[in-house]
Formats: C-alpha cells, sequence, structure tokens
C-alpha cells in the first residue's frame, strides 16, 4: 500500500530554498574575507537580503532581480567579495517568466555596476577592480542563466499548447458524439413517441365524442406522451447545441409535482431558503433529480406519498426526495441507468448525492450542489 507524502506548498518551499542560499552566501561571505580588512556590517545584511528575496521570485520576478542587484553592489562596496549565485537565479526567474528585457537591462547596469562597487570598497586599485568584477560575475554564466530561463520557458509553452491542442480535440470528439447521439435518438424515438402521443389523443377524442366517461390511464398516458415529446425536442435540441439548455430548472418542479400529483400520487414540495437564480447546469440537474427520483417512486416504490425538498443554501442547492414506499432499510439499492444518470449529472457538477432505504421505511434521493464552483 502507497502512503501519500504530504505535500509542501509551493511558497513555503521558495521561502526555505531562499533561507538556504541566504545561509550558504552568509557563510561563504563570513569564511572569505582577508583577515587584515573586516568589511562594513551591512554588507553582510545585504547579503543575507539578497538571499532571502529569492523567496517572492515567482510573483515578482524583476522587482527581486532589480534588488538584489543592489545587494550584490552593496556587499561588493562594503568589501565582501562573494559570488553572486542569487544574481544568477533571479535571471534565470526573470527570464523564464518572459522578462527578457528587462532581465538584460538589469544586468547591463549590474555589470556596469560592479567595477565601481569593487573600487568603493577600498581593496583593490583600478585594475584589480575590474578583474575582480569579472571574476564575481562571468558574462558567460550570466549569459547561461538567461539562457536557461528562456528554455524553461520556451518549453512550458509548448507544453501548454499541447495540452491546448488536446483539449481542443477531446471537445471537438464530444461534439462529434453528441451529434451522433442525437441523430439516434431522433430517428429511434422521434417516431414512437409521436405515435404513442397521437394514439391516446385520438382514443381520448373518441371517447368523448361518444360519451364515454375517459379513464384516467389514458389522461395520463396523453399527457405524458406530450411531455416526453416536449422533453425530446429539448433534449435534441441541447445535445445539436451545447449552449442552448433544455428550458428546465428549479422553477418548473411546481409544475412536475402537479403531474405526479394528478397520476395518483401524493406528492408535496417544499422549498426553504431564498431563492435566486443558479447556474443553468445546476438548475438543469435540480429538475432531472426531482424528476428521476419521482419516477421511480412511481414506477417501482408502491408508495402514497412522496416529499419533495428544494433548499437554497448560500453556496449550495440541496434536493431531497423522500417516499413511504416499501423499500427495506438497510438493503443498498439496484442500480438502475436512472440513478446512475442522477450520481454521474451531481459528481461532473462537483456535488454529491446519497440514495437508499430510510431506517423508518421508504427510500430517500439526496443531494448537494454547489453553486459557487461549478466547472
Amino acid at each position: 500500500m502507497r502512503i501519500a507524502r504530504p505535500r509542501v506548498p509551493a511558497g513555503v518551499l521558495d521561502w526555505a530554498i531562499a533561507a538556504g542560499v541566504a545561509a550558504v552566501l552568509l557563510v561563504t561571505g563570513l569564511s572569505g574575507h582577508n583577515s587584515g580588512v573586516s568589511p562594513a556590517p551591512f554588507g553582510y545584511v545585504l547579503l543575507v537580503a539578497g538571499g532571502l528575496v529569492l523567496g517572492a521570485r515567482r510573483r515578482y520576478p524583476v522587482a527581486v532581480l532589480a534588488v538584489i542587484g543592489a545587494c550584490v553592489a552593496g556587499y561588493q562596496a562594503a568589501g565582501i567579495d562573494v559570488p553572486a549565485v542569487a544574481y544568477l537565479v533571479a535571471v534565470y526567474f526573470a527570464v523564464r517568466a518572459g522578462h527578457r528585457v528587462a532581465a538584460v537591462a538589469v544586468s547591463v547596469v549590474m555589470l556596469a555596476a560592479l567595477p565601481v562597487a569593487a573600487l568603493a570598497s577600498g581593496l583593490h586599485d583600478t585594475g584589480e577592480a575590474f578583474a575582480q568584477a569579472r571574476g564575481v560575475l562571468e558574462l558567460a554564466w550570466l549569459v547561461a542563466a538567461g539562457a536557461a530561463g528562456e528554455a524553461q520557458r520556451q518549453a512550458e509553452r509548448r507544453a501548454e499548447e499541447a495540452e491546448r491542442t488536446r483539449e481542443e480535440t477531446a471537445r471537438r470528439r464530444a461534439d462529434e458524439e453528441r451529434l451522433r447521439i442525437a441523430r439516434e435518438l431522433h430517428d429511434s424515438l422521434t417516431h414512437q413517441i409521436s405515435v404513442i402521443k397521437v394514439q391516446a389523443e385520438a382514443a381520448v377524442h373518441t371517447a368523448r365524442r361518444r360519451g364515454e366517461p375517459v379513464p384516467e390511464a389514458l389522461l395520463a398516458i396523453q399527457e405524458a406522451g406530450r411531455e416526453a415529446s416536449r422533453e425530446l425536442r429539448a433534449t435534441l435540441q441541447a445535445l445539436r447545441d451545447d449552449d442552448t439548455a433544455p428550458p428546465r430548472g428549479p422553477d418548473d418542479v411546481p409544475e412536475l409535482v402537479e403531474r405526479v400529483r394528478a397520476m395518483g400520487l401524493d406528492a408535496k414540495l417544499t422549498i426553504e431558503g431564498q431563492r435566486r437564480d443558479v447556474p443553468a447546469a445546476v438548475g438543469r440537474t435540480v429538475y432531472r433529480i426531482v424528476q428521476e427520483a419521482l419516477t421511480n417512486v412511481a414506477r417501482h416504490a408502491r408508495a402514497g406519498t412522496a416529499f419533495v425538498r428544494i433548499e437554497y443554501r448560500p453556496d449550495a442547492v440541496a434536493v431531497r426526495v423522500d417516499d413511504d414506499g416499501t423499500a427495506a432499510p438497510g438493503r443498498p439499492p439496484v442500480p438502475g441507468l436512472g440513478l446512475l444518470g442522477m450520481r454521474e449529472r451531481v459528481t461532473a457538477l462537483g456535488g454529491s448525492l446519497h440514495a437508499g432505504p430510510c431506517d423508518q421505511g421508504g427510500f430517500t434521493v439526496q443531494a448537494e450542489l454547489p453553486v459557487e464552483r461549478v466547472p
């Protein structure tokens, strides 16, 4: 069994590395000066500051580069001859972030300031100052740091472009599959549903012409055929155009409950919290959960009453459908396509779903859908 290792936040790691660099620079500075001459104390402060400021290199690469450059010139002027490793790291991150012009400009100023700082230290004459400056910050190392940053930036750009290409390919394939499903549904279901609707309407019309009472079951079939036809048209339109969503949401739940009540199930609706607009995907899922749950109650539960509750919370919408049917407590539900579809819808939105028998009998479907972080 693999044990998950805790991940260290990037910010903490950056500052830890910066503290390590500062410690190395300080130790190098303390052990490298001439025994006869003691550097100015502020030089060690600049030495440590030039290392610690690396902790902010990702957020403020240009500012960090300029500050470290000033610190390098400062501790050189104080008489501390330490390689400007922190500055090379800052150049790398500045170029990697795309600030090539700024990195070149600051580096030119640095190269010009180092001989002056070496002269100001009083430890070298003019020739030695220029030689010391070249030893502190070799131009080749500076170019290498910039080249490494540019290479990393180009690699990251290529990775982003490859990821974008993969996403576009996946989106195009999803669009093609959605259109294929729309065609299949249209070819296979539209005709059959139309036949059911027409036959039911014809039967109702014939019965009324003869003055015979129309059976409730026949009226329910007629209404179900009409609703199925509307739902199928809306679904096909949504499949063909992903930006056009079926016109269903929490505001349509009362109508849905009324239709179920007309079919003989005593359905009751409760809405809690401050009603407000929710993302279209969340609204559709709320409607589909209630629709599928009530359909399951009517078909399988042998229940007399169903309770629907929609609760608007500050960051989520909660849906719960209970019934007083014959589900046995403790027995897990049989995973049919309806429950599977509900779970897929809720999971896709980052929510949670629970479906199972209640302790007191009956069945419960409960979902919570976030409204602030919908993908």
